[in-house]
């Protein structure tokens, strides 16, 4: 994340650097339960640093989840602030634990930016993802031939080995959608993102065959944003709002950039992008009229 503390932290923004290991919900909910308990021992951040060898920065990290955490550590932080019972301990040292393995992504560390990564943690633990494009259907939406023409926009030169794991990696990040506790996926599409020829009409048609299939599911909400709609609160760009059902967690709003990222947190800007999701959905076609229109888009789609 930083390139000194995992995770650099600007005002409302998360802006990611480095990589940290482990997932990065993990480390914020064990991070914020340590936090608690210090304060409510009323110990200082110096006293805390003592107990654990280290430095008031570290203490600082590790309760801002923008560090792995060490047994040890941990273990000594329990003891000063008083936490004995032995079921507590075993939960917080099996969070910790949690924390420091590496997701399923680990393996395509090399392909991913450092911007992003923690999206997908984030992404993997969220209990609500809603989400409004323009361009392109959502990665947990995109069938394997569209991302492949996806992917290959981005990385011209890109060899069939590389985009073979690139597809894979976007379609590891599909399987949250089949788990039994799946998230529940909310996507506004504008009208534009099915009506642009990704890949050709073979690839489309295939596409809009998939949305329909996603549409049915029950964990995912569809709609389209229709070009009679004309200009809408929206327009600036596509965005994300990923909600948890963790109370240590506040709403996130993810906004992708060319090279870059943002996250923001802070809930003054999360409720702007909020109501501007709710009026965008009220504007769209309904979940049901939206299957309708996937219908007719895919009978004008030509095999």
């Amino acid at each position: 994340m930083n390139a000194s503390e995992d995770v650099a932290w600007e005002g409302p923004v998360r802006s990611f650097g480095r990589r940290a290991s482990g997932p990065t919900v993990q480390r914020i909910v064990l991070g914020a339960q340590l936090r608690r308990l210090r304060e409510a021992r009323e110990i200082t951040t110096e006293q805390a640093a003592t107990a654990i060898r280290g430095s008031h920065s570290k203490i600082s990290r590790m309760e801002h989840g923008r560090v792995g955490f060490k047994d040890r550590d941990v273990s000594d932080l329990l003891t000063l602030y008083g936490v004995t019972d032995p079921g507590e301990r075993a939960s917080l040292l099996a969070l910790a634990r949690e924390a420091g393995n590496p997701g399923w992504w680990h393996d395509f560390g090399d392909l991913l930016p450092h911007w992003f990564e923690p999206y997908i943690s984030l992404e993997a633990a969220a209990s609500v993802i809603r989400n409004y494009e323009v361009q392109f259907v959502p990665g947990l939406l995109q069938s394997p031939s569209y991302a492949r023409e996806v992917i290959r926009l981005g990385y011209a030169a890109i060899s069939e080995e590389e985009l073979k794991r690139r597809v894979d990696l976007r379609l590891g990040r599909q399987r949250l959608l089949s788990k039994p506790a799946a998230p529940r996926f909310w996507a506004a599409l504008d009208e534009a993102v099915l009506r642009r020829p990704i890949g050709g009409r073979e690839v489309m048609r295939e596409q809009v065959e998939h949305l329909i299939t996603m549409a049915a599911h029950p964990a995912v909400t569809l709609q389209i944003v229709p070009f009679r709609v004309g200009g809408h609160s929206a327009a600036g760009g596509p965005f994300s709002i990923l909600r948890f059902a963790e109370p240590e967690l506040s709403d996130v709003v993810y906004l992708e950039q060319l090279t870059s990222a943002l996250y923001i947190d802070k809930p003054t800007e999360v409720d702007r992008y909020l109501e501007v999701m709710e009026r965008l959905c009220v504007q769209a076609e309904t979940a049901e009229d939206t299957i309708r229109q996937l219908e007719k888009i895919h009978d004008e789609l030509p095999c």
